[in-house]
């Protein structure tokens, strides 16, 4: 995709230099290749065009404001993720955004793409995560949004039009989140069924239920053999005191066979959820990840309908399907599209194949994101190309 010869990084070490170099690249009309730890360079489409300038944040990595007490923390987009965490964990506190990639990612890396993981269910998604945010902008400006308190209402969050832009709008300078309390417990109950219906007839019975799980995945047999298991699996997660865990034990004792994982068997089944992209697209130079997004109701059928490996956030109605070949990618997504599934290729080959489609169909706001776009950069020199080959 890119010449031999790139640009060479620039790493700005604070807001303001990263607003200046942003202001001076604008100037000049020179594209702008912006991430953090480039860990997702395969995710929402290749770039456009070889890019003018690369910039990374890595080296804005403050801890800038932290208040155990009020659950909040402020830190530099360039903060990894891990190191992060581990800070965290001191406290018993915890930002539930461990996605793929996590272990090496940056914050803002993690922010621009939206990255969530089995746990949204419970706790949300980065939306739902962050309070406020400072960004530069293309006009040389440092903005800020939301703020340090967890209920923060004034105007138009800008931040909420941030995450999950992939930098097409602004450079993410630095995340003010709400934590979560680390359990006091936690165990994950895996039901083991011989095709999706009963698998997904198990999860209705769950989400009727009166617990609320942390988490509920179900794993097609192709994906179950790669980590290990047989059959279809349905994995689900409590978390809270102990007398939570007991009864989710007993709770659904008659759903069928399963295996109750605690402590470090329970890590190490998430830790492979986890690992499933990472592995995947190490292993295969021109792999991709085709991800739909369905009704609860029909997301049995949707993973019903992947033929290799397959994943469903079944308390969501998110489906993804790891692909070796961009024509089977293509197929699949098209025959998800006519059942009224929306869905992207969510991580694909830098090299894309012709007629590979990130982003097939936009929806009807799509107008606005334009919009939107225009708005913060006319000139399109932002990451031209990185949402999914659309803006």
């Amino acid at each position: 995709m890119y010449p031999n010869v790139l640009p060479d990084i620039l790493y700005p070490i604070s807001g303001s230099e990263m607003a200046d170099l942003l202001a001076s690249s604008a100037g000049a009309k020179r594209s702008i290749d912006l991430f953090g730890a480039d860990t997702k360079r395969r995710m929402a489409g290749p770039l456009a065009a070889p890019p003018a300038v690369r910039v990374s944040t890595a080296k804005m990595r403050r801890i800038l404001n932290y208040e155990p007490a009020d659950l909040t923390v402020s830190v530099e987009a360039g903060m990894p993720f891990a190191d992060l965490s581990r800070e965290l964990a001191r406290n018993n506190q915890m930002i539930p955004l461990d996605g793929p990639f996590a272990e090496n990612a940056t914050v803002g890396g993690i922010i621009a793409a939206n990255i969530s993981e089995s746990r949204r269910r419970l706790y949300g998604s980065a939306r739902d995560l962050v309070i406020g945010m400072t960004y530069a902008t293309l006009e040389g400006k440092l903005a800020q949004t939301g703020g340090m308190v967890v209920k923060n209402v004034a105007g138009l969050d800008v931040g909420k039009l941030i995450i999950g832009s992939f930098g097409t709008l602004a450079a993410i300078v630095s995340v003010n989140f709400k934590l979560a309390p680390r359990a006091a417990d936690s165990r994950t109950l895996v039901f083991t069924f011989n095709d999706a219906k009963t698998t997904f007839e198990a999860r209705d019975v769950i989400l009727r239920g009166v617990l609320a799980p942390a988490a509920i995945d179900a794993v097609n047999p192709v994906l179950a053999a790669q980590i290990g298991w047989k059959g279809f699996l349905l994995a689900v997660q409590f978390v809270g005191n102990k007398a939570v865990i007991e009864r989710s034990a007993t709770e659904y004792a008659g759903l069928g066979q399963a295996r109750s994982l605690s402590g470090d068997d329970e890590q190490r089944f998430w830790n492979s959820i986890r690992q499933i992209t990472p592995r995947h697209l190490e292993k295969f130079r021109d792999g991709l990840v085709v991800k739909v997004s369905t009704k609860l109701t029909e997301c049995g059928d949707a993973l019903a309908s992947v033929e290799g490996p397959g994943h469903a956030h079944a308390g969501s109605g998110i489906v993804r399907n790891w692909l070796t070949r961009a024509d089977s990618a293509s197929r699949w997504l098209e025959a998800c599209l006519k059942r009224g599934w929306k869905g992207v290729v969510e991580f694909g080959p830098e090299v894309p194949a012709p007629g590979l489609a990130f982003w097939p169909a936009p929806g009807g706001d799509f107008a606005i994101m334009k919009g939107i776009k225009q708005m913060f950069d006319p000139e399109g020199l932002l990451n031209r190309g990185r949402l999914f080959g659309r803006i």
